[in-house]
């Protein structure tokens, strides 16, 4: 798909964020391992990772009842087997949580490789290590992982932190048969919410401090819940950095403050003072000073800092500080492929090298055709294409759409015109 643009647009009106992408997935699979009825609330029905995933688990037997209009999917899964599956290509990277539903009801699965963006090393060693601790055995065939055995409660010691790994030990240790300890776990906010969705569902998990997480297994399946997907940080952030440059009157809803402490700060030591309320934020002019953008410095990592999925829209906003900035990512040092891409509407004002990024401000940005590298650069290259003077073309804007719900409508709601070329 391409996203072409004639010259600088200026936002206007309101928008409300969806529910979180890396949090809606993972519940997603998580809702194979109740044999009663799940209703999820404030889901983003129209992502493209949640298409993908809900049309594999379709094919595995889930019955999915979606409304559009509500933001709402019924999710009811009788049995599951894989004997209709004749593709294991799945273009997203949590195929591996999807294991441990069919493990509890058939004691095998046959799941995709992890697929998603290329971003650097993102190997899936560590659920091999779940499964095996937890009692299965694990083969690597051709076109898909298979895991066969019981899950049984085991202690889990991860060697760096995960949040994939914590979210698959959680998952499977919720429905294992006695008690599973993780160590090291990664609890971001959008694993916090998938041990709420769990807990709703009757999983017995207790957070021991910051990274020691107890499950009691049940040993069988869990019961039928309601739950309301948490919004999504990320995507308010975009809003947020998008609003402030384009020069229009954003008034941003449904944002998640509590789970965005650090890049607020950074957001305000930049010269960016928000006008806000408990759920709500509005960017206009008058929160820029009378000094505009200052340039900054910042290095992403784990949560609870700047996460390296942030990355990319604080590069953006650099490109309008008065003067130079560097962002650093400890994370994922390779995930500066998009910078090439970005810098063809700023020429000569970005370098990147593994893990660091420096920019030097302030640009204008003129009309580009660039290509999409992964989910985050290609929304940095929309955003971009938004505030250059003349044509843009970005390709490949589907990326975008694996993480940003609606997008196409919500930038059409707010005056943006653009065409989405198939």
């Amino acid at each position: 798909m391409k996203f072409i643009t004639h010259g600088r647009q200026r936002l206007n009106g309101a928008v409300t964020v969806s529910g979180a992408k890396n949090s809606a997935t993972r519940v997603l699979a998580a809702s194979l391992l109740s044999s009663g009825r799940i209703n999820l609330r404030n889901f983003p029905l129209a992502l493209e990772d949640v298409k993908a995933k809900t049309g594999f688990m379709k094919q595995l037997g889930v019955q999915c009842t979606e409304n559009h209009a509500a933001s709402e999917i019924e999710i009811y899964t009788p049995s599951l087997n894989d004997e209709q599956i004749s593709d294991y290509n799945l273009p997203i990277r949590t195929t591996y949580l999807l294991a441990a539903g069919i493990l509890a009801r058939n004691e095998y699965a046959r799941i995709p490789y992890p697929g998603g963006c290329k971003i650097g090393s993102r190997g899936y060693d560590l659920h091999i290590l779940v499964w095996k601790k937890l009692g299965c055995s694990v083969e690597e065939k051709l076109d898909y992982i298979e895991i066969r055995g019981k899950l049984t409660g085991g202690t889990i010691d991860f060697p760096i932190s995960t949040v994939g790994g914590t979210e698959n030990a959680l998952m499977c240790a919720a429905v294992a048969k006695g008690e599973t300890l993780i160590r090291n776990a990664y609890v971001t906010p959008e694993v916090t919410d998938l041990i709420a969705f769990l807990r709703e569902m009757g999983a017995q998990i207790q957070l021991e401090g910051s990274s020691l997480i107890r499950v009691e297994g049940v040993g069988d399946l869990l019961r039928g819940a309601s739950f309301a997907i948490m919004p999504d940080r990320i995507e308010a952030l975009t809003w947020m950095v998008l609003g402030a440059v384009s020069g229009g009157n954003l008034l941003i809803k449904n944002v998640p403050f509590d789970t965005m402490e650090a890049p607020l700060l950074h957001l305000k030591d930049a010269g960016l003072d928000l006008f806000r309320n408990t759920h709500t934020a509005m960017v206009t002019p008058d929160c820029l000073g009378p000094h505009g953008i200052q340039p900054f410095e910042l290095a992403t990592g784990t949560h609870p800092g700047v996460i390296s999925d942030m990355q990319s829209f604080f590069v953006f906003l650099a490109l309008f500080a008065n003067g130079r900035s560097i962002i650093y990512d400890y994370r994922y040092p390779e995930r500066i492929a998009y910078v090439q891409e970005l810098a063809k509407f700023a020429p000569d004002v970005l370098q990147a090298e593994s893990g660091k990024i420096i920019i030097r401000g302030p640009a204008k940005l003129r009309g580009a055709h660039a290509a999409s590298t992964d989910l985050r650069g290609s929304m940095a290259q929309i955003m971009a294409a938004l505030c250059a003077d003349g044509e843009s073309r970005v390709d490949n804007v589907e990326m975008a759409l694996r993480g940003y719900n609606r997008l196409p409508e919500k930038l059409a709601a707010l005056g943006v015109s653009a065409q989405w070329i198939n």
